[in-house]
């Protein structure tokens, strides 16, 4: 059969390539076309638009690039159409896919969409709209069940992916030789993945390492990105980069600075104490907190439904905050605490299997 799939950044870009793996398991006869990046480009079949050329963050970044996203909508729609994929599955991005669903349903094509779109967060009443254009949605957060079950809507939790990477992953023994890191604790770095995270989080996460004199940093670079793009925020500072060996790292680390976003569960999945740090344009902030309407930023707390580890957002996002909450996590209080706390997260979180599960549904929705 021949499946499009649509995921317009790097989490997307991880969940898809899984989830492909685990179609090509249920249907030999499995084609590809997709919207993506490297980690699907490695599963085989056409990468259409790299995820590189789509993701803009916030509110007035969106507005800012309205012309490339209807490009790059328009440039879709069409693709779809060419192709006459038996089925359509769409990786969160909803800003992007809800459009994608909305167009795809009108042409009589099956919609599924695999990691729910955050409407639990802010517009909730988009469940009636997503309701009319989805045919099936997998979730992979516990408490979405139950919030789309109020809107009556029927869905199927899978289990969250981040499960099924984690599960693979196997450490690479010359990890730190290859990579000259020394045998001093490690602080790692995730700024996130995309340009405009970076340049905001990024300059402040470095503010802090002349701060921790015993400690090493080390940044998990993103991989549309070179080194020379890096080295501008470096300058002098001995700081190491690390390409596609995120896991490695957070295997490795004792603490990290992770931008909000997958990576704060990735982080926690590996009981790696944190700090969660955020940092977006004034004019997007002001809106998203008019809008939103959740307690917290960071998927560890939004999953176990309390604080567990320190978000610092906007204004907070200092370098004497940042410094202050990594003292607590290195040689504070906060550390055990943590580490006691996330054995609550891997209890809700479950087990892996999540590609699995959602290859099976989506192969015997379609026969």
């Amino acid at each position: 059969m021949k499946y499009y799939l649509v995921a317009g950044e790097a989490s997307g870009d991880l969940h898809g390539a899984n989830l492909m793996k685990a179609l090509k398991v249920e249907d030999a006869s499995a084609e590809f076309r997709y919207f993506g990046g490297d980690k699907m480009q490695a599963q085989g079949g056409a990468l259409v638009k790299h995820y590189a050329d789509m993701a803009f963050m916030g509110f007035t970044e969106v507005v800012l690039n309205l012309r490339t996203i209807f490009r790059n909508l328009k440039a879709c729609k069409a693709d779809i159409l060419a192709y006459q994929p038996d089925v359509l599955i769409l990786i969160d991005f909803p800003g992007f896919n809800l459009k994608i669903a909305e167009f795809s349903k009108a042409q009589g094509i099956e919609v599924c969409y695999y990691i729910s779109p955050k409407v639990w967060a802010w517009n909730q009443k988009r469940v009636l709209k997503i309701k009319r254009i989805v045919d099936r949605m997998f979730c992979i957060l516990p408490f979405e069940v139950d919030f789309y079950k109020t809107w009556g809507m029927k869905v199927d939790y899978v289990g969250n992916p981040l499960l099924d990477e984690i599960a693979a992953f196997e450490p690479n023994a010359s990890f730190m030789g290859a990579n000259r890191i020394s045998e001093k604790p490690i602080i790692a770095l995730l700024p996130g993945s995309r340009k405009q995270e970076i340049e905001r989080l990024l300059p402040v996460m470095l503010s802090v390492t002349e701060n921790f004199p015993d400690y090493q940093f080390v940044i998990a670079a993103a991989p549309t990105f070179g080194a020379n793009y890096y080295q501008q925020f470096l300058g002098d500072k001995d700081v190491t980069l690390v390409f596609n060996q995120t896991y490695d790292l957070l295997h490795r680390a004792y603490a990290a600075v992770v931008a909000s976003g997958t990576a704060t569960l990735e982080t926690a999945l590996f009981n790696v104490p944190q700090v969660v740090v955020y940092k977006g344009g004034a004019i997007s902030i002001a809106i998203a907190r008019l809008l939103v309407k959740i307690r917290f930023i960071s998927l560890v707390n939004l999953i176990v439904d309390r604080k567990i580890v320190t978000e610092l957002i906007q204004e907070d996002c200092s370098a004497e905050k940042v410094t202050e909450e990594l003292q607590q996590i290195v040689s504070g209080t906060g550390r055990q605490q943590m580490l006691q706390d996330y054995k609550k997260l891997h209890e809700l979180m479950g087990n892996a299997g999540a590609s699995e599960r959602t290859a099976k549904l989506i192969v015997q929705n379609i026969k």
